[in-house]
């Protein structure tokens, strides 16, 4: 990796090792030992509020019995502005449950969903209008609005009674200046498509998220082909990542490919949250 692709990355000017699959910065010999022999499984669920909520139970019921007993979850507070979370009590003894059994909540975001710009570059509609559906919310935030919204919904969650140290922006469009919000607030983690940036470290963790698209069809005859090759890939990997949103449940190809590269991963790797997995970094090995 030359010096600019490292500081791209993330790295500063750190020497990058290569890992197997992985540029991580070698800051503590302890942590290139732990990545030879690391086999860990992140299944995130995504788009958790209110309005996916009964989807929700269902695919973490399914993964249960699958032996996924923790996953990572990512809240949003106030989801396309419909459904505020500090105002419904059912939703927070059910993800207060749910905390409680072992899952860890995320921050994903406040109202996943992105203000119309008048004027934007082509670049930038691509990248939040086709990419996604207008829900790149913290894409190009300023650093102050970043910074209110994300306090707000800390405030939201509050209720969990525990540290939320994970922040992951919606479809992974977390833009500079939104960053500097996030590490200004103390987050020990983000997460992009295809990296687990972890702040503490100044290192990002390069590995690419299993995920689906299902709002057309040719998205999701092209995601069930995709994933299967990624998965064949990863077989060697420390960490392998699986996210899901809550309509794979509603497309029986795409929950049958799911279900299975879950099963098949899991049985021969730790099961984690994203909060464990850095954790774990963080640990010296005998």
């Amino acid at each position: 990796m030359s010096k600019s692709q490292a500081e791209m990355h993330g790295l500063g000017t750190h020497q990058a090792e290569n890992v197997g699959n992985t540029y991580i910065v070698p800051r503590k010999s302890f942590v290139i030992r732990h990545l030879q022999t690391m086999k860990s499984l992140v299944v995130s669920l995504h788009d958790v509020s209110p309005l996916t909520q009964t989807s929700c139970e269902e695919i973490l019921m399914q993964l249960r019995q699958l032996g996924i007993d923790q996953t990572s979850l990512l809240v949003i507070p106030n989801h396309h502005r419909q459904a505020p979370v500090r105002e419904n009590s059912s939703f927070q003894n059910w993800l207060v449950r749910k905390v409680e059994a072992g899952h860890e909540p995320v921050l994903h975001g406040y109202f996943h969903q992105r203000d119309k710009r008048n004027s934007e570059s082509f670049w930038a509609r691509l990248t939040t209008e086709i990419y996604t559906a207008g829900e790149g919310e913290f894409f190009d935030l300023l650093t102050e609005e970043a910074c209110m919204r994300v306090e707000r919904g800390l405030e939201d969650l509050a209720f969990l009674r525990r540290k939320i140290v994970g922040f992951i922006a919606p479809a992974w469009l977390l833009g500079a200046n939104a960053e500097i919000a996030i590490r200004k607030l103390g987050f020990s983690y983000t997460t992009r498509l295809r990296t687990v940036r972890i702040f503490a470290r100044g290192a990002d963790f390069r590995s690419q998220s299993l995920v689906w698209s299902t709002r057309a069809p040719w998205r999701a005859m092209i995601s069930l082909a995709w994933n299967r090759s990624l998965a064949a890939g990863l077989s060697g990997a420390p960490l392998v990542r699986i996210g899901i949103h809550p309509p794979d449940l509603q497309h029986p190809a795409t929950w049958q490919q799911v279900r299975r590269l879950a099963a098949e991963t899991r049985r021969c790797r730790e099961c984690v949250s994203y909060e464990k997995f850095v954790e774990h970094l963080s640990l010296p090995q005998g």
